[in-house]
């Protein structure tokens, strides 16, 4: 079954207290879960102008879909921002958007933008390979003299890669630090007890998977 957070937002704060507009998306996003066979785990509502890119209820949400697999899912587009910014903040946690008036506007919107980055990555390339070009043209020298020679003899490869591994680990356990500092301060404390907590609240390992003390250790010790 697929997991939702759901994001409700209205835009003043007359609107949070009387509850209108919230209740309609609530209830649009529960015809969309009902018809699809997907478990709400968690809502999160925010009274604040679209406008304003400082959400914590969208930042929460956001996080909370990332760290438990979960699909984010708000009633409409318009309760979101539709500002660059907001969707590589989207892609950047990693967390799977829908939209109950459009289920299937995620893909064309995440595609659409991916094919402006595309193109303007292709434009930096361009005018990057003519620079180049022209550099070697009038002459000057490019590139390390001494070739691979010299990554090697610096350290550089493959270590590059295992860095950015271990700097994704590293990056997944400090999104996961507030839950552990809410766990242990509910009692929880031992490895076994916090690897259960964590799938209780549907919080998958780094690659997806449950928690076991072990998973739970190597956590920690990033974490300290």
């Amino acid at each position: 079954m697929c997991r939702v957070v759901a994001y409700y937002r209205v835009s003043t704060a007359e609107q949070g207290r009387s509850g209108l507009g919230i209740e309609a998306q609530r209830q649009a996003v529960r015809q969309l879960c009902e018809a699809r066979g997907w478990e709400v785990i968690d809502e999160r509502t925010e009274v604040e102008s679209g406008k304003t890119s400082n959400r914590p209820q969208l930042a929460a949400a956001l996080h909370h879909a990332k760290v438990t697999g979960a699909t984010l899912v708000v009633a409409k587009l318009d309760r979101l921002s539709r500002s660059v910014a907001f969707l590589s903040a989207l892609q950047d946690s990693g967390a799977k958007f829908v939209a109950a008036d459009m289920p299937e506007a995620n893909d064309l919107t995440v595609h659409i933008m991916a094919a402006v980055a595309q193109a303007e990555r292709e434009a930096i390339s361009k005018r990057t390979k003519d620079a180049l070009r022209a550099a070697k043209a009038a002459g000057r020298k490019l590139g390390n003299p001494n070739g691979a020679a010299a990554l090697h003899r610096a350290g550089k490869g493959n270590s590059a890669a295992v860095e950015k591994v271990k700097a994704g680990a590293n990056s997944y356990a400090q999104d996961l630090a507030p839950v552990i500092a809410d766990i242990r301060a509910s009692g929880v404390t031992s490895l076994g007890g916090i690897a259960a907590e964590l799938n209780a609240r549907h919080i998958q390992t780094r690659r997806g998977g449950k928690w076991h003390a072990s998973s739970v250790r190597n956590l920690l010790a990033r974490l300290a």
